[in-house]
Parts: C-alpha cells; sequence; structure tokens
C-alpha cells in the first residue's frame, strides 16, 4: 500500500471483487471524454468484465483511493503472447473530476514499483489515438512509441513502451 502526501490522503492499493462496480464506473467516465460516438462495446456487463480482471491470479488492478472513494485504477498483467519480463497495462483511468492532480503520476508511480517487485523489464500499453490527454501524461511519465509495434491498421490506437528496470 502506498501513501502520497503529495496528493493528500491518496492511498494506493489492490482493487477488489466487491468494487468492481465502482471500478467500472469510473472506467466508463473516463473512457466517455476520448470516445465522442461512445465507447466500443457500450453495452457490455463492465461490472462483470471488472470482477473478472479483479480475481485473475495472474494480473493486478490498482486502485487509487480519496477519501473512501476510487478515484483512479490501474490493470496490469503479462500480454498473452508476451515475453514473462514484458508486462501490459491494459487500463489506466483517473476520474475526470480529479485530472491534474497529481492521482495519475502517484497510481503510475504504483504501477512501477509493482512492476519492478514483479522483475518485469518493459510495459507496453495502447492507447486512443484521440486521446491525445493521455498520450502527454504517458510521455512525460518516460512511454515512448513501440518501434516493435506500429499503430493498428484503423489507426486507432498507438502502441507505447516503457522501460521499467535501469532508471
Amino acid at each position: 500500500m502506498i501513501d502520497n502526501s503529495a496528493v493528500g490522503r491518496l492511498v494506493i492499493r489492490t482493487a477488489v471483487p466487491a468494487e468492481a462496480e465502482a471500478v467500472s464506473d469510473l472506467m466508463v467516465r473516463a473512457r466517455s471524454t476520448y470516445y465522442p460516438d461512445g465507447i466500443p462495446d457500450a453495452d457490455a456487463d463492465w461490472t462483470a468484465r471488472w470482477h473478472e480482471a479483479i480475481a485473475r491470479p495472474d494480473g493486478h488492478v490498482l486502485c487509487a483511493v480519496d477519501q473512501g472513494r476510487i478515484v483512479g485504477i490501474a490493470s496490469f498483467r503479462t500480454p498473452p503472447d508476451g515475453p514473462a519480463d514484458t508486462v501490459m497495462l491494459f487500463q489506466f483511468h483517473v476520474d475526470p473530476g480529479h485530472w491534474r492532480s497529481g492521482i495519475g503520476t502517484a497510481l503510475h508511480a504504483a504501477c512501477v514499483e509493482q512492476w519492478r517487485t514483479d522483475g518485469r523489464r518493459t510495459a507496453v500499453l495502447e492507447v486512443h489515438t484521440g486521446n491525445e490527454r493521455a498520450q502527454r501524461f504517458y510521455a512525460r511519465q518516460g512511454w515512448t512509441p513501440d518501434p516493435l509495434r506500429p499503430a493498428d491498421e484503423g489507426g486507432h490506437h498507438l502502441w507505447l513502451r516503457y522501460t521499467v528496470t535501469g532508471e
């Protein structure tokens, strides 16, 4: 557990299955800001999907909690066909009402700490091309375009890479 005094009473910890609905609601609010026509799979049972992600033994879901309320989430695990020393950041969201407050930076630092603990050397992620705010955030954290993975054919997502070790 991380208590980051730079952002007040923020605590970053592992999410529990009972929080799947709150995590799902936060993700939908955040993703709605960069999908102008609605988020993909809008009718999906996101609560059930998050419950599964939180319960996965091979993954992690961290949540940033401020005054008892989840204000940020990060979900990561080894990619399905990736090397064991690589981790994929599948979801990373901060509640839009808390952007630019330091929560994302603190949550990212907690992810990196966990990746180092797990012996990961590299992290990868896919970011929506229309989400320039997220791209700027990731660049500030040290993420760079992944030379091993070009943008998808439709040009909707970019792959980024982060070096976990050697910093």
